[in-house]
């Protein structure tokens, strides 16, 4: 499968830390190769590059990057996640996975160039919802579910148990 990329529009880092965080970090456990973010947000970032560090994983950030800059040279299918797009089991078969894709996510009203300049506007359900959760569901049926226990090789990792918390960091082991 080719490379998956998400532009984030209207970060504002007052009021949205942590829904970008979970943005980046959904998008990452789910596949995605990196996130661009359209307002400089340095503890974002931070934020970000510690969670790989940590559980390792190809994963980029930046932030400061309009999504006017995020497109111009991308050479893939760009991904609009709107209630407004097609629906999502009719687009999927139509998004090919040979070729990389940027997945534009919005905090608030998308300029509707947005609209245009997408090659898929998607809908994930046709209620109010969360970005996060519009895009973790895209994700996972994009890549068949594929990423949810990928080993990323990193320090730490998560062993999924019925009860209890099983952290293990392979620097003690």
């Amino acid at each position: 499968m080719a490379d998956i990329w998400i532009m984030r529009i209207g970060h504002r880092p007052e009021r949205d830390k942590r829904v970008t965080t979970h943005v980046a970090l959904s998008s990452r456990a789910l596949g995605a190769k990196g996130i661009y973010v359209d307002t400089e947000d340095p503890k974002l970032e931070e934020n970000i590059h510690s969670v790989v560090e940590r559980f390792g994983g190809d994963y980029t950030i930046k932030t400061g990057v309009t999504w006017k800059q995020a497109t111009k040279d991308f050479k893939g299918k760009i991904v609009h996640l709107t209630m407004y797009g097609q629906r999502v089991d009719e687009a999927l078969p139509k998004i090919p996975r040979d070729e990389d894709i940027m997945i534009i996510v919005g905090a608030e009203k998308v300029p509707f160039e947005v609209y245009e300049r997408a090659d898929f506007n998607v809908s994930v359900g046709n209620q109010p919802h969360s970005e996060i959760a519009a895009l973790a569901i895209f994700l996972d049926r994009f890549t068949e579910g594929k990423a949810l226990y990928a080993d990323r090789d990193g320090m730490m990792t998560v062993v999924p148990n019925e009860r209890g918390k099983t952290v293990v960091n392979k620097n003690s082991e």
